[in-house]
């Protein structure tokens, strides 16, 4: 590994543990405010964004879109959408097992009714939900940036959304962007990294032919 890669590995690394750190300890901060300003419309709005954002959304969502690009014969974006269907498989293996051994409450339950650690109703660390759509659209900044700041908003509202509804503290959505984002990077490096070597052997081939 270069020097300069170590480098920005280390700038990540600090930025996320301040991050986590900041998150942590604004948690009952956050929380107090969103519920003191609360509104009807803005609450039902985001109980509705938390139900289409869940994992199984997602998985749906980039089954269609990958049978559409191998329909169409588009093998970089059939690649695309497989690897952002594999991050969020591990994105959400991973998850669901630090969920079940750190067994944290949600901020409505109390941490007494926590007796069951294999039941998701009662986790929240990290979300799930936040998990889950940054790895996979996390993907996509190394497939074609400009689409993926687009889709950067989603899983940032769905976050909010997991915050507004009492569902996830502050850290628990920052813990779920930052386990989202690792999720997204190793698939990339693997799937999207081996398309970018096979594209640029075939593009030698057709200029040596």
């Amino acid at each position: 590994m270069k020097r300069s890669s170590v480098f920005y590995w280390l700038i990540g690394i600090m930025i996320a543990a301040i991050m986590v750190a900041a998150a942590f300890y604004f948690d009952n901060a956050v929380r107090d405010f969103i519920s003191q300003h609360q509104t009807r419309a803005v609450y039902y709005f985001m109980v509705n964004v938390s139900r289409v954002g869940d994992w199984p959304e997602h998985f749906a969502l980039g089954l269609i879109l990958a049978g559409v690009a191998w329909w169409r014969g588009n093998k970089k974006w059939t690649r695309i959408f497989l690897s952002m269907l594999v991050a969020l498989a591990i994105a959400g293996v991973a998850g669901r097992g630090i969920q079940i051994a750190t067994g944290r409450a949600r901020p409505s339950v109390r941490a007494e009714e926590v007796w069951n650690r294999f039941s998701a109703k009662y986790n929240a660390f990290p979300s799930g939900h936040v998990t889950a759509s940054m790895a996979f659209f996390g993907v996509l900044f190394f497939a074609n940036r400009r689409v993926a700041v687009a889709c950067l908003a989603i899983p940032i509202l769905i976050g909010f959304s997991r915050i507004y509804v009492g569902a996830h503290y502050l850290s628990d959505v920052v813990c779920g962007l930052m386990l989202g984002i690792l999720s997204a990077v190793l698939v990339a490096r693997v799937f999207l990294r081996q398309s970018t070597i096979d594209n640029q052997k075939s593009e030698i081939r057709s200029r040596r032919g």
